[in-house]
């Protein structure tokens, strides 16, 4: 049976194929691909042959249409409909996104592979290799079959610096040599001479070279054929002009405020720059923090990059030009430096309107509008105000919610500073590679929640509800030493939360609860709480080679609370009651979180992701557990998505259902692990796919019989890996470039809250039963990728 079923299928994709080739035009055949052959010398290792097969692969042009086990798909879906009468609609849609046109096989392009093939091959350092290819025809169909004849390759034995005198040039040349990517016993590549020219063009031009140029050097080859080893000699070619040999320093700086009128520019010179700024619209210190150069300085291409990259990232101007003129001196080693900016509108209003649906059977929409004005204080500040408003609504058809509607507004302000905001403290633009910013952010936000309480029978309702408000606010530094690592401070940090308009319906509802914790937390919940303290992260992302497959990116950082409030604190009344600042109990804990992400691609079209999340709070003091807008959940679009977002945990800790329609899902705890792997691979231009697994929990630091809201196995301990969650399934992205849109479907794998030996729940996947699909299931729509 299994076999008629293949046979069939082979039969359905022979018959689609014909259906495919006959639109081939007459004396034209479809050109499926390249059969490789490599004929090595005795001397050329298995590993050696099997990089070069792949590689060629890779170079061999042209390349033939997808195909699924040998259907050419998109070349089916180009001739579906035939020629579109229409530029849009439906035909043209399945042609030109969907479908793609024949390749075509020619003699032509076999020549011009075998060429590229033997170029690629000495380049790689098997000098003498060779390449042949025929094109085979049969029917509709071509092939091209290629030969490569592989010489042994070749090593590098030695590299030399020529350096002809002791000029400031040569010495400086001399110097580059020190980090030389051109190694001993390396395989001799083109590519690696190719990068080690920019390499030390770069480096010149870190010195003063400001006209140098990676064409003025020349990289000469001395082959041995009977040790297959090669010397080489980096020179500067003889013809280079002494100009470009020059070490400068700068000049003067010129700064246009409004590139717009260059006619009316009036340079006056300020405290180490000419600014031209007719209107008086900055302060001369936004320009001398920026830029980087001074007079008489060395020109560095480090501090010109970096000058630039302030400059853009003020947010201030819609262009920023940079120019270097020579001064018009013979004997001149002297330039002058230009920037030229086209400044944006000052004040911007732009309007939003965003719709969400979330995996609690939430739907909703919230409309945003901000203004935002540039260039507040003459500083190149940032100011915005944001106004938001929204509503959710539950469509679950769960009559036991409580909480099927949410209306919300909210008030932000954010101020930012190009610069730190500290008496007696100035940046060195020479060393800094971006502008320190300081951050002032305040915030308010009022929630309505809402909803129809039910009574045992089921009969008759009340309408619960009541009211949280959110008072917060921050000043904090963020600043980044280099392009890799950016370093994030909050020194003061406050947020008050005031739950109030409590029904008395929502008390009553809450009382419903069969489990008295769950009680005491949920009006725990509603009492006033303020959080004070302060933050600081940091995170290192390291620039990714056009050559290199592997990506990293690290973070960490400490969010302290309570420890400033302790010293205004008032004495509690009793030992039992917590201390109050200002009438209200205020948090007291610490927390330490980390994550850590690797990328590796397979392919360009295949890449494997990796992330790790670790977070860890000890509560302390007047806190018993972290307060929630600080603890950790797992679950959801961008967490364990095979489970609910909020349902997971704490440890063992499963929620009865009586317990979730009353309070919804609040699974939180004060520490965190997570780990996800997935499986990513580009289909087409616009769609990919993906394969995924993720693993982690939540617990409670400490367990307390009188205090805690869980039980016992909630407790973080040593069997915590016996408690953790997986969960799995596939994905489909599709990528739009300005947005991506993802569909992850996610089933559980491991189900910790089940008794021991039946927590593995692989074999009770049953994608046929209705109620299975409805508690296993889970399709998770969001935007972007979940990391």
């Amino acid at each position: 049976m299994r076999a008629a079923k293949y046979i069939l299928l082979l039969s359905m994709i022979g018959l689609w194929s014909c259906s495919v080739t006959k639109h081939i035009p007459a004396g034209e055949s479809l050109y499926t691909g390249a059969v490789i052959k490599i004929q090595a010398d005795t001397l050329v290792t298995k590993s050696q042959i099997s990089s070069v097969n792949d590689q060629i692969k890779e170079i061999i042009r042209p390349k033939p249409n997808a195909t699924i086990l040998g259907f050419p798909y998109k070349v089916w879906f180009y001739y579906l409909f035939g020629e579109p009468k229409k530029p849009k609609g439906l035909k043209n849609f399945v042609r030109t996104r969907l479908g793609e046109p024949p390749v075509l096989a020619n003699k032509r392009m076999v020549t011009t592979s075998s060429a590229i093939i033997a170029n690629y091959l000495n380049t790689e350092g098997y000098f003498r290799s060779t390449a042949n290819g025929e094109l085979v025809i049969e029917g509709k169909k071509a092939k091209g079959i290629y030969t490569a004849y592989l010489k042994p390759r070749y090593t590098i034995n030695n590299v030399e610096f020529v350096v002809k005198d002791s000029s400031i040039f040569n010495r400086s040349f001399r110097v580059s040599e020190r980090r030389s990517i051109l190694k001993k016993d390396d395989p001799y590549r083109f590519e690696t001479i190719k990068l080690e020219r920019e390499r030390i063009d770069q480096f010149m031009k870190r010195r003063g070279f400001y006209f140098f140029r990676p064409d003025y050097l020349i990289v000469k080859v001395d082959t041995n054929l009977n040790t297959h080893k090669v010397n080489l000699y980096v020179d500067v070619k003889p013809n280079v002009n002494q100009t470009s040999l020059k070490q400068y320093r700068i000049n003067n700086i010129f700064v246009n405020t409004d590139a717009t009128d260059t006619t009316t520019a009036q340079f006056v010179q300020q405290k180490y720059i000419k600014i031209s700024d007719i209107k008086n619209t900055y302060r001369p210190r936004v320009f001398d923090d920026a830029i980087g150069f001074r007079s008489g300085m060395i020109y560095s291409s480090t501090i010109h990059d970096a000058s630039l990259s302030r400059l853009i990232n003020l947010r201030n101007f819609k262009f920023v030009r940079n120019r270097f003129e020579m001064v018009p001196r013979s004997d001149s080693a002297l330039i002058d430096v230009h920037y030229d900016m086209t400044p944006m509108k000052k004040k911007s209003l732009r309007s939003e309107i965003t719709g969400s649906s979330k995996s609690n059977g939430l739907v909703g929409f919230q409309i945003g509008v901000n203004w935002s004005n540039r260039n507040m204080f003459r500083g190149a500040e940032v100011l915005n105000v944001g106004v938001n408003v929204g509503t959710d609504v539950q469509l679950s058809g769960r009559r036991a919610s409580n909480l099927n509607s949410y209306r919300k507004y909210g008030v932000n302000l954010d101020l930012a500073f190009p610069r730190f905001v500290l008496p007696f403290f100035r940046i060195n633009p020479a060393r800094n590679q971006a502008l320190p910013k300081t951050n002032l952010n305040l915030a308010y936000n009022w929630l309505l929640q809402r909803g129809v309480a039910y009574n045992n029978d089921s009969t008759t309702y009340a309408y619960t509800q009541y009211v949280l408000t959110s008072i917060a606010g921050s000043w904090g530094y963020e600043w980044k030493p280099n392009p890799n690592v950016t370093h994030t401070l909050t020194p003061f940090s406050i947020n008050l939360v005031k739950p109030r308009n409590i029904s008395q319906e929502f008390v009553e509802l809450i009382f419903r609860s069969p489990n008295p914790a769950d009680v005491v937390r949920y009006i725990r919940l509603l009492e006033n709480r303020l959080i004070l303290g302060g933050q600081y992260n940091i995170s290192y992302t390291p620039q990714q080679r056009n050559n290199k497959r592997h990506f990293l990116y690290l973070s960490g950082g400490v969010d302290i609370a309570g420890n400033f409030g302790s010293l205004f604190a008032k004495k509690p009344v009793d030992e039992t009651s917590p201390k109050l600042l200002f009438g209200i109990a205020y948090e007291q804990y610490v927390r330490f979180d980390g994550e850590v992400r690797y990328y590796y691609d397979f392919s360009p079209r295949v890449r494997i992701a990796n992330r790790l999340v670790l977070g860890y709070g000890i509560p302390y003091g007047n806190s018993r557990e972290l307060p929630q807008i600080k603890q950790y959940f797992v679950g959801g679009s961008n967490s364990m998505r095979a489970f609910r977002a909020r349902s997971l945990g704490p440890g063992l800790y499963n929620a009865d259902s009586l317990t979730v329609a009353i309070f919804g899902n609040l699974s939180y705890g004060d520490i965190k692990l997570e780990g996800n792997t997935e499986l990513r691979v580009k289909a087409t231009d616009y769609i990919n796919l993906a394969a995924f697994v993720d693993v982690g929990n939540v617990w409670i630091a400490k367990y307390d019989p009188n205090t805690s809201f869980y039980t016992q196995d909630s407790e973080f301990s040593k069997d915590f890996y016996k408690q953790l969650a997986v969960g799995g399934g596939l994905g489909l992205r599709l990528d739009f470039s300005y947005i991506k849109l993802r569909f992850d479907l996610a089933t559980p794998f491991r189900k910790p809250w089940l008794p021991e030996g039946e927590r593995w729940v692989l074999k009770d996947i049953s994608f046929s039963q209705k109620a299975w699909r409805r508690d296993n299931l889970i399709l998770n729509i969001a935007v972007d990728y979940p990391f």
